[in-house]
């Protein structure tokens, strides 16, 4: 099993804390975001660890992960951040793909690590109490996640119109089979550079909106269903909210 981490944002919305970090060098009990999925990963077994950084990447030099760069950090979105390491998706082995803002319990890796589609989502099911605590607003926030055959994702990303369109909230962690890993790379290339993707042009489309390409694609793309036990920091509220909805390891 193989992780990426992708850090290489710059995390405006938390400043002044990132005035001099990269988002996932924020501190959240005691230890950066980093070093919280960095002990949960390794918990779990998992050793080939790599992050992809851009934004103040000095940060993150250390000996036990391999550090990639997207050198166009500051014009591109993660997308383009994952494929900076495309030189590890060589089918070896599954990939696991992380958001570099978000924090989560060894279940809910757990939950990741035991579904076997060739692509896996981490979804929460009990998503709205987090977000009910993050925001006024909730739906304003959110994302749509549509099922269909108990677990298998059809749409996820969009905009919703009402909390019907929402049965779980992707978040940001998944896990592509090793068969698939090596297509990954091929499918991005192909895809319409003068296009947008809901709104964002081909080099700041969101992940989601890969995952939906994907999907649209014939992926195959299932839930691993969770009940909170993770958290996403986008500002500083966040950082508050969290302790209420994870616990470090």
């Amino acid at each position: 099993m193989r992780a990426i981490i992708l850090a290489a944002g710059q995390g405006t919305r938390l400043r002044p804390l990132t005035d001099d970090r990269p988002k996932c060098m924020v501190e959240l009990e005691g230890k950066p975001l980093l070093e919280h999925q960095l002990e949960v990963l390794r918990g779990a077994g998992i050793e080939d660890i790599h992050v992809v950084g851009g934004y103040r990447a000095d940060w993150l030099q250390r000996p036990d992960i391999t550090l990639h760069i997207n050198e166009r950090f500051d014009q591109t979105n993660m997308v383009a951040t994952l494929f900076a390491a495309e030189s590890i998706m060589d089918g070896g082995e599954d990939l696991i793909i992380a958001y570099g803002d978000i924090v989560y319990e060894p279940p809910v890796l757990n939950a990741l690590l035991e579904c076997d589609a060739p692509v896996c989502l981490t979804v929460d099911r009990a998503w709205r109490r987090y977000w009910e605590a993050r925001m006024d607003d909730p739906l304003a926030d959110a994302e749509t996640l549509k099922l269909t055959d108990g677990n298998r994702v059809t749409e996820l990303g969009k905009k919703p119109t009402s909390y019907e369109d929402i049965q779980g909230q992707y978040m940001g962690l998944l896990k592509v089979r090793a068969d698939l890993v090596p297509q990954l790379p091929a499918v991005w290339r192909a895809m319409d550079r003068d296009a947008t993707y809901d709104g964002k042009d081909y080099d700041n489309m969101y992940m989601t909106s890969f995952l939906q390409h994907l999907i649209d694609s014939g992926w195959e793309a299932r839930a691993a269903f969770v009940e909170n036990g993770w958290a996403e920091v986008d500002s500083e509220a966040d950082l508050a909210a969290a302790k209420d909805f994870w616990a470090p390891s």
